[in-house]
């Protein structure tokens, strides 16, 4: 049986190459882009299961390539998975940016999260309409 694939972008090491990691971990395969402008071409090219995003990375345009997958037609049905550093104090619920809000399949999680929870999330985001 083949393993599902997710793809991945990340700007940050260290939680990208944990997530790599733990992806590998509960069996899945993973294609990993490194470059913001090669998302779209990634997500058409290798056609993953998921899409993950480094959203705490200070180099990319990640809000517009996560656009241009959802407003693509060969790519608007994956879901995305963005992910943030997690705040340093305690805070109430904030609401995702609105670039992100808007976009049906885009859920944010923190980097802890992310980590702990990813079994669940994925079930969760292959949920999402």
């Amino acid at each position: 049986m083949t393993k599902p694939l997710a793809l991945v972008f990340y700007e940050r090491l260290l939680p990208g190459s944990q997530l790599v990691n733990r992806l590998q971990d509960i069996q899945y395969r993973v294609q990993t882009v490194t470059a913001v402008e090669g998302l779209q071409a990634a997500a058409e090219e290798v056609k993953p299961m998921v899409v993950f995003a480094d959203l705490g990375g200070v180099k990319g345009r990640i809000q517009e390539a996560i656009t241009r997958l959802k407003e693509n037609p060969a790519t608007q049905h994956l879901p995305v998975i963005g992910f943030a550093a997690d705040s340093k104090k305690p805070a109430p619920a904030k609401p995702a940016p609105a670039a992100l809000a808007e976009l049906p399949g885009v859920m944010q999680v923190g980097d802890a999260a992310l980590l702990s929870y990813l079994p669940q999330l994925l079930d969760q985001a292959m949920q999402l309409d």
